[in-house]
């Protein structure tokens, strides 16, 4: 969209206006959407896929029928409002049958009213939920080899990014000339053109770029400006994304003139289709992400990444699942895509998921074995730890330490907290020039006002060695990440060290009656911080990482469903970033940031099931989710039981014994998921019996939402397919299904059972004998023991005589009745 529509838009949205607070709302109607359409409207023959099989946008009768709803939504309110009083945004056609409007509140009560509509949501906000990894992972040695080495890793797979954009001249995006990319018919995707520099985002890595803003603009949210109306990624988030999943190989990392490794997506060789839907300021909204993944779907990606997740409950939909966020996630996943989505980052508290569906893939975050240091050596003999990703000092030389408060050119410049030296022009100099210069860690850091990267050029621009950033004061639990800088720099986290740093310069430094300083007498150099420490306790569950119990409404009553679903790295991870970025101050015009979140984690786990895909192209999206997770390690590097950051009761961070409430099924592992020997299969109808049988979900309400009456269930609702077993209400005994299928040569496997005392576990037959491609039950019996008020976990093993080893997590609460 040009600057020109923009503004006409906006003429119109103040038309509404003065009929009332205009709000976006998302309406689904009578009617199957193209995926499940199966005819009986003459002239329309039916156009509903089989679970798991690709949807055909190119062919007559897909078009005509989406052309026909189309219609139907347009008749629809131009039967009920005058034309000018309302704006459609979107149509969606493929996945849900409904449009986004953008009206007033009284307009969206005669929607409720009419003929044909099945429900009416006010639109709500979704966030983004904010290198060395292939190696941690093993991917170079043993996954890509087996695909053809890095140049095929991923090769004609497309992942979708539902995100903030990209920077296309990136070179982790760039297409090569050695090995340019050919055609992919699959793919019917368009590519926009940059309003500006008139150039196409796409250039063969980068297939398809389109953006998504129609709720954001009528929400009055959209800046052209600085949100740019193009894919182009304003934030960096989203290039950051792309290119943990499918980033070009051995890139280098370089900021400040050091080199801090070579950068690779996951599946290197893999395809970029970009839907842009977040932006910097704002985040994004329901109705342009739905858009965003009804495009993406009808334009044929094999996988969506999305780091996003809703900022609060929907609020005409109690159950968590069947939000019009996750309903379309469920289209997509009948359509044959594999979608893995960030769980969040409210952790380590519990309950604080933002995705939760048995067809989505939920990503938790975990600390890789990287981690960086550095030292601050005083003149009194003492070394304060810190970080900063900086050059050392000049070796065997000390520096006369200065405080920001004690060098300023004027006493009245206080008010511009002269302590976090952002603001040069008030410090002197003269004073700082062959210093180390102190300053203070404030609030302003906290809340993104003040940066490192500000402060390391404010140390340079006056002529300092280096800097040394102390804090005073700190919320528990506060995290603190290194940043790369130009110039020798530390930050001293710990509060009692700063304090020690303080005390010595106090002492050291002579003032007169007034306070002035006499002179300068502290001393001090800073160390090479730039180097990383490998850690073996790797990985751990990342404080941040949104955690389990899963939710089945937004009462919080707990769900049979177990999530997250796996862990993969997602703190301090090296990826691309743009230039034009401002979601981190600290990698302002930088081109890679290293950044944390679940939002990082999930892209791993996109990048690692296009490998998968790639190895097996006609696997589901649940088969694929199966070998991640049925493969997944629970123990760390060192052989040990996964840890997790938690907190203490001091409030500071601790680590304690993971759980599959931080972890879902264990940390990832490729090379094994590659070959996961048996599969946990399901499709569209399992995920339907799954929402018919779970207790307190209204039949009318899923029919609403799926078009789908409730013909079938399965008895309760952890007998659905899942390679995990949930009870969160288990009374006296309760035996649950599951059904495995050989992906591999004929086998045997001895399936053993065990849980912690409170419940006891049995699983039956204790060995079978599939043969390739066969499928067999198991049952698996949970009985309580006692009443503990709290979860039991253990786990279901399966060996088999060829290697292969299957496991899958069990949970379950006990009680009396």
């Amino acid at each position: 969209m040009r600057v020109v529509g923009f503004w006409r838009t906006v003429l119109v949205l103040f038309a509404l206006l003065i009929n009332g607070k205009a709000e976006v709302y998302i309406v689904t109607m009578e009617g199957e959407p193209v995926i499940s359409y199966t005819g009986g409207i003459p002239g329309f023959e039916a156009t509903a896929v089989e679970s798991d099989e690709k949807l055909d946008a190119t062919s007559q009768l897909v078009t005509s029928y989406a052309q026909h709803l189309e219609q139907k939504h347009d008749m629809l309110l131009d039967s009920l409002f005058d034309r000018g009083t309302y704006k459609k945004l979107y149509s969606y056609k493929h996945l849900i049958n409904g449009f986004a409007v953008h009206t007033s509140p009284e307009q969206a009560e005669t929607l409720r009213r009419a003929p044909d509509v099945k429900s009416v949501e006010r639109d709500w906000k979704v966030r983004r939920l904010t290198t060395h990894t292939p190696q941690f992972l093993g991917l170079p040695t043993g996954v890509w080899p087996t695909g053809g080495g890095f140049d095929k890793a991923g090769e004609d797979i497309i992942i979708g990014f539902v995100d903030s954009g990209i920077f296309p001249r990136h070179p982790s995006f760039g297409s090569p000339s050695s090995d340019p990319y050919g055609p992919l018919p699959k793919y019917r995707g368009k590519c926009e053109v940059d309003p500006d520099t008139k150039r196409e985002f796409c250039n063969g890595k980068i297939i398809g770029a389109q953006h998504f803003a129609e709720a954001a603009i009528a929400a009055g949210a959209f800046n052209p400006s600085i949100d740019f109306a193009s894919p182009m990624d304003g934030d960096g988030h989203g290039s950051h994304t792309a290119a943990i999943a499918a980033g070009n190989n051995g890139i280098p990392v370089r900021i400040h003139g050091h080199e801090f490794g070579k950068a690779s997506g996951m599946a290197p060789r893999a395809r970029i289709a970009v839907y842009k839907a977040l932006y910097r300021l704002f985040g994004g909204f329901v109705a342009d992400v739905v858009a965003a993944i009804d495009q993406a779907v009808h334009d044929g990606v094999d996988i969506l990444s999305l780091s996003v997740g809703p900022n609060s409950p929907p609020a005409t939909t109690k159950t968590t699942y069947l939000n019009p966020f996750d309903v379309t996630l469920l289209g997509a996943v009948k359509a044959g895509v594999f979608v893995a989505q960030a769980a969040g980052n409210g952790g380590p508290f519990p309950k604080t998921l933002v995705s939760y569906s048995p067809w989505i893939t939920s990503v938790a975050a975990a600390i890789d074995d990287r981690r960086y240091k550095n030292h601050l050596y005083l003149g009194n003999g003492k070394v304060l730890p810190g970080i900063g990703l900086s050059p050392s000092t000049h070796p065997n030389q000390t520096y006369t330490l200065v405080a920001a408060n004690d060098v300023l050119l004027d006493s009245s410049v206080m008010k511009y907290s002269p302590s976090d030296c952002q603001r040069p022009e008030v410090l002197n100099k003269n004073l700082v020039e062959g210093n180390i210069l102190i300053c203070g860690y404030s609030f302003n850091f906290v809340v993104g006002t003040a940066s490192i990267k500000k402060v390391s050029e404010t140390a340079k621009s006056l002529g300092a060695i280096g800097f040394v950033l102390a804090v005073e004061n700190v919320s528990p639990g506060t995290k603190f990440d290194p940043v790369p800088v130009g110039i020798p720099g530390i930050l001293i986290t710990d509060v009692t060290k700063s304090m020690d740093l303080i005390d010595y310069y106090n002492t050291s430094t002579p003032r007169d009656w007034t306070g002035r300083v006499k002179s300068f007498k502290g001393t001090g150099s800073i160390g090479n911080g730039l180097m990383p420490i490998l850690y073996k306790s790797a990985p751990q569950v990342a404080l941040f990482s949104a955690r389990g119990p899963n939710i089945k409404d937004f009462s919080f009553q707990d769900a049979d469903l177990l999530k997250p679903d796996i862990l993969a790295p997602g703190s301090l991870i090296w990826a691309a970033w743009s230039p034009n970025g401002t979601d981190e101050p600290n990698y302002v015009g930088e081109g890679f940031a290293m950044i944390s979140g679940t939002s990082m984690a999930a892209p791993h786990i996109a990048g690692i099931a296009a490998l998968v895909k790639q190895k097996h192209p006609h696997w589901s999206p649940a088969a694929i989710k199966s070998a991640l997770l049925t493969t997944s390690t629970k123990l760390d590097r060192a052989g040990r039981p996964l840890q997790a950051q938690q907190y203490s009761e001091t409030e500071a961070v601790k680590l304690v014994t993971a759980t599959p409430f931080d972890y879902g099924s264990g940390h990832v592992n490729p090379r094994s998921a590659l070959d996961p020997g048996l599969i946990f299969d399901a499709g569209y109808e399992d995920y339907l019996g799954f929402l018919c049988t779970t207790p307190g979900i209204d039949a009318h309400e899923i029919r609403n939402y799926t078009n789908t009456p409730c013909n079938y269930t399965m008895g309760h609702p952890s007998n659905l397919n899942t390679p995990s077993i949930t009870i969160s209400h288990l009374v006296k005994t309760q035996t649950v299904t599951r059904t495995v299928t050989n992906v591999a040569e004929e086998e045997t496997y001895v399936i053993t059972a065990r849980m912690q005392p409170a419940v006891a576990i049995e699983a039956n037959p204790p060995a079978m004998t599939l043969r390739p491609g066969a499928s067999r039950k198991f049952t698996v019996s949970l009985t309580v023991r006692s009443v503990t008020g709290s979860y039991s976990f253990g786990e279901i093993l399966m060996k088999g005589s060829r290697g292969h080893q299957v496991r899958i997590p069990v949970v379950a609460m006990g009680y009396w009745r």
